[in-house]
């Protein structure tokens, strides 16, 4: 696994959720991250990019570039917008190695996939298999 420290952006993130005091708190804070995320466009929200398995419209858009692989996403739902929003700055400029060794129990180190619903959590699982499989594409693209 990728030591912790070191990525400033989850380090950040991490802080603000742990500071919050229940979990209705960290719901607005994603909310808010979504709705502060710019807008992914109209191109990239094709069945290509959808999330499969997730009950909302969600969609994640790689892009390689320099050896690192940028996301952006956006969804038809608040809570999945946002939490696709700090998968998304987390994982966003990391290479595929890091990206495949990257702890994904973030969410939960942080008190909030467990108070997902059952199809949100399904939604969260299929996200973070697509940044994997995103990354192992792009690792393997790197190595040609």
């Amino acid at each position: 696994m990728v030591n912790k420290m070191g990525y400033p952006e989850k380090e950040q993130i991490s802080k603000d959720l742990m500071a919050l005091p229940d979990h209705q708190d960290k719901f607005k804070y994603l909310i808010k991250k979504g709705k502060n995320q710019p807008e992914l466009n109209q191109e990239f929200k094709i069945e290509k990019f959808r999330i499969q398995g997730c009950m909302s419209k969600l969609w994640l858009h790689p892009q390689f570039k320099e050896g690192k692989i940028y996301f952006s996403s956006d969804s038809d739902a608040a809570i999945p917008k946002g939490i696709a929003a700090i998968l998304t700055e987390i994982y966003s400029g990391l290479t595929p190695d890091e990206a495949l060794e990257f702890d994904s129990s973030f969410l939960k180190e942080v008190g909030v996939a467990q108070h997902l619903s059952m199809n949100r959590s399904n939604g969260l699982v299929k996200l973070y298999e697509q940044i994997r499989l995103y990354a192992l594409a792009f690792k393997s693209l790197n190595r040609g």
